[in-house]
C-alpha cells in the first residue's frame, strides 16, 4: 500500500517535471535512489509517537510529502512557489497523504510548533536555524539532509545556537549527512 502510495507520487511528480522544475531533468530516472530514498531514510530518525511534524521549503515533496506518505504522520507542508504548492496540493489529494500545504514564506506561515522539523537543501545551519526554531516544540528535534559542509555549517552556527548535533552518514549519497539536532536554543546575545 504504501510503496503504491510513494509509486503513485513519483508518476505524478514525474508529470509535472515537463513544465514545472521540481528535480533535476538528469534526476528523473533515479527518483527512487535519489529523491525517495534519501527522504526515507529519515524514518528511523523520527521521533516514536509524534503526531505532526513541519517540513519547511517543501519544493517538490522531499523529504516531507514522502514522510508523511510513508509513516501517516500529518505534515505542515510549507512551500512559497505557488506552482509548487499546486503540485504538492495536487500530490496530497492524489495519495491521500496526511498533509497540509501551507502556500507561504517560511517566515510568514501561520504552522503552530511541532515536535519534528525537516528540511532539505534549504538552507546553511546559520539561516535554516532561525526559521526552524519558530515551529519546533521546546522538546522537539529537527533532521536535516545535508552535504559535505555539513561540519562547516555546523561550525558557523555554534556562535549563535546551543544544540545536541547527531551525524548520521547518508545512505544514498557519499558526501552526504543527516543532522540530527536537539535541545536547540538560541544563544543571549
Amino acid at each position: 500500500m504504501t510503496r503504491d502510495r510513494l509509486r503513485q507520487f513519483a508518476d505524478l511528480l514525474l508529470r509535472w517535471n515537463t513544465t514545472l522544475n521540481l528535480i533535476a531533468a538528469r534526476d528523473t530516472g533515479v527518483i527512487w535512489d535519489r529523491h525517495i530514498a534519501d527522504s526515507l531514510q529519515l524514518v528511523p530518525l523520527m521521533p516514536a509517537g509524534i503526531e505532526r511534524a513541519v517540513d519547511l521549503g517543501t519544493g517538490g515533496g522531499f523529504p516531507g510529502l514522502v514522510l508523511a506518505i510513508a509513516t501517516g504522520i500529518r505534515f505542515d507542508l510549507i512551500e512559497s512557489d505557488q506552482r509548487k504548492a499546486s503540485f504538492l496540493r495536487t500530490a496530497v489529494l492524489e495519495t491521500g497523504a496526511p498533509a497540509t500545504v501551507h502556500c507561504s514564506r517560511i517566515e510568514d506561515a501561520a504552522v503552530p510548533p511541532a515536535a519534528l522539523v525537516t528540511a532539505r537543501a534549504l538552507a546553511p545551519l546559520p539561516r535554516l536555524l532561525p526559521l526552524a526554531a519558530r515551529f519546533l516544540n521546546l522538546d522537539g528535534i529537527c533532521l536535516f539532509l545535508k552535504g559535505s559542509r555539513a561540519q562547516e555549517e555546523l561550525t558557523a552556527a555554534e556562535p549563535d545556537w546551543a544544540m545536541t548535533a547527531d551525524r548520521f552518514p547518508s545512505t544514498t549519497g557519499s558526501d552526504g549527512v543527516v543532522l540530527r539536532l536537539s535541545n536547540l536554543k538560541r544563544k543571549p546575545a
